[in-house]
């Protein structure tokens, strides 16, 4: 109905100016700037790799100097969430410096001069100390309309906020994706609960129009477009990706900022109540890119209207890196190159992520057998089974000295480790749904090893049917995978394997009806990935029951710090399961790394 009206004024007022040309129209330009997924990219080096990058917040900054810079716009800076977690940059900040004072991430924001961000999954991930402090730090709304405090059933983080630029009254929504529960286990966020996307908006949207009454109704949303993504729909409960369904079904809003799916969009979403069209806009990962939406306002008789928006993403390479940005954190910069630039220890071969795609690795069996040992000396439990998924699509660890900044390629991500109480038909269905995921089903040696969605051998493009890091395998027992059968009818579990030597353990079997203490790290512990509720068929609410302890640091931590007592290290594969018929998955895998890694299979 606003934008009924709204149109009906803009007639009117197009119709007097035709009627009297010599009255001018006022119109003045915003420029909203859109960041997102920057995963602490804040400066134009990589703290993993050690060296120079052409993506990052400080290129963004250049761009957004000049613009502001014009008089003849009004620039407004958003930004979308996941900025906390990513590069060194933010774990040292978040962890190891002894103080969460000062914080490089809100310094970094607050010097920017951010009109407003999002709250991210990954920003709630480091933990209530860290984003509390994040909270109080910020000197722009950190919004989440739809984090709730379960003490008080009000918004933990502002639901909004309103500011003016060139005299347009903006409001702008924040949301946060609710899919958290699946990923992050509870101990990270006491006393909170994430309601949908589509009920919050409708709540808050009347709500924003009839109190605040702006020109501009603006959502900033972290949670994708796509809400069909791993099989949702559109009447999913708690979508994860609900972005474009409030667009359709929540009247009221002219512009929609978005994040967490990591791809560039431009896209125009048509509301199924009104008509009106909404545009709806993000960027990619890590400061490669940023959103962009140029709007036209115009004065009429009853205010500010909207007449035209155009969106578009662009490519930070194009843009130098502020040097005034950098130049003003060169102390923070130097402590965390220092954190990572640590060596602690030695590893007498290679080893590489792109393995762990076709097979049992030396890079994934190495996180199984620290992960036995956090769980002996840190928790205090000896592990029987363990579970990981390789976190990097392509890293390489190399032979020789071992830094700090090797274990982010090893282990990305600030999980904690769970040792949990499972049966020996949950093991088994756990390891049938990754597979499942993993593999395809092969006919003969000509087939595909990985299950691919999508794979167009003219283009080369292709899209597999799950992400690397659902790829689980096992330790601590000897297991088959038979290519040759169907989904969630491709393991054999023949033993256990305590000595993790590759060999069947004298007499051990494996029971289905038995209880095991199984180490795996706390996005699946939660229920990430669906491996535990929809593999091993256990009810979300039971997930917290079987678990038997946690470490207090993330995983990470510990692998440095057992890495610090061995010293020197050979990663080399457990050995412990294996593909069948083996000459077929040689075959598929051959095809598959050139598929994923160019014609060399190397990634080069």
């Amino acid at each position: 109905m606003r934008k009924k009206l709204s149109g009906l004024i803009i007639s009117l007022t197009v119709s007097l100016f035709l009627a009297h040309p010599g009255v001018a129209v006022e119109r003045i330009t915003l420029k909203f700037i859109e960041t997102t997924d920057v995963h602490a990219s804040l400066f134009p080096y990589d703290f993993i790799e050690a060296k120079k990058i052409q993506n990052s917040l400080a290129q963004i900054y250049t761009y957004v100097q000049t613009e502001r810079a014009k008089s003849d716009i009004g620039v407004v800076l958003l930004d979308a969430g996941d900025i906390l977690q990513g590069q060194p940059l933010a774990n040292y900040f978040n962890y190891e410096r002894g103080s969460l004072d000062h914080h490089i991430v809100a310094e970094a924001m607050n010097y920017m001069a951010y009109d407003a961000s999002a709250v991210g999954n990954h920003d709630i991930e480091p933990g209530k100390p860290v984003y509390d402090s994040l909270k109080a730090q910020f000197k722009f709304p950190w919004l989440a309309a739809n984090c709730i405090d379960t003490t008080t059933d009000k918004p933990y983080f502002e639901p909004y906020t309103v500011i003016e630029r060139k005299g347009v009254r903006i409001a702008i929504l924040g949301m946060i994706t609710p899919g958290i529960p699946k990923w992050l286990p509870q101990s990270v966020w006491p006393n909170l609960r994430f309601d949908d996307m589509v009920k919050t908006a409708h709540k808050w949207v009347p709500y924003i129009l009839k109190k605040e009454k702006p020109d501009l109704l603006v959502g900033l949303f972290h949670s994708g477009f796509n809400y069909k993504y791993g099989g949702s729909d559109e009447n999913t409960p708690l979508n994860e990706n609900a972005s474009q369904l409030v667009a359709k079904r929540v009247p009221g809003f002219d512009l929609i900022f978005i994040g967490h799916d990591h791809k560039n969009w431009a896209e125009k979403v048509q509301n199924e109540l009104t008509g009106e069209t909404v545009p709806v806009c993000g960027a990619d990962n890590a400061a490669v890119a940023f959103a962009e939406a140029v709007v036209t306002m115009e004065k009429t008789a009853v205010g500010w209207q909207k007449v035209d928006a155009s969106t578009s993403t662009k490519d930070v390479k194009a843009y130098e890196p502020d040097a005034g940005f950098a130049a003003a954190f060169e102390t923070a910069i130097g402590a965390t190159k220092k954190y990572v630039d640590e060596q602690i220890g030695q590893f007498k071969s290679d080893t590489s992520s792109r393995d762990a795609m076709f097979g049992d690795s030396s890079f994934n069996d190495l996180v199984h057998k620290l992960q036995f040992k956090v769980a002996q000396n840190v928790i205090g439990q000896k592990a029987e089974i363990s579970f990981a998924a390789p976190l990097q699509f392509n890293k390489t660890i190399q032979a020789g000295p071992v830094f700090v900044r090797d274990m982010y390629k090893l282990y990305k991500y600030e999980n904690t480790l769970y040792l949990m109480s499972l049966s020996g038909k949950e093991i088994d269905g756990h390891l049938e749904f990754s597979y499942t995921l993993w593999v395809n089903q092969m006919k003969s040696a000509d087939d595909h090893l990985l299950n691919f969605k999508k794979y167009e051998e003219a283009t080369g493009n292709y899209d597999l049917a799950a992400r690397y890091y659902n790829y689980d395998s096992a330790a601590g027992i000897i297991y088959e995978v038979d290519l040759r059968k169907p989904a969630g009818d491709q393991v054999t579990i023949l033993g256990m394997d305590a000595d993790l030597d590759g060999k069947l353990d004298e007499g051990s079997q494996f029971d289905p009806d038995g209880q095991y203490k199984v180490a795996i790290n706390s996005y699946r512990a939660g229920g990430g990935g669906g491996h535990l509720t929809k593999g091993a068929g256990i009810a979300k609410k039971e997930l917290g029951k079987r678990q038997l302890g946690v470490t207090a640091r993330d995983l990470r931590y510990y692998l440095i710090e057992a890495i610090k007592t061995e010293q020197t290290l050979a990663p080399q594969a457990i050995g412990n399961w294996s593909f069948l018929p083996a000459d077929w998955a040689q075959a598929g895998a051959e095809k598959d790394r050139k598929i994923l890694y160019g014609k060399s299979g190397d990634g080069h």
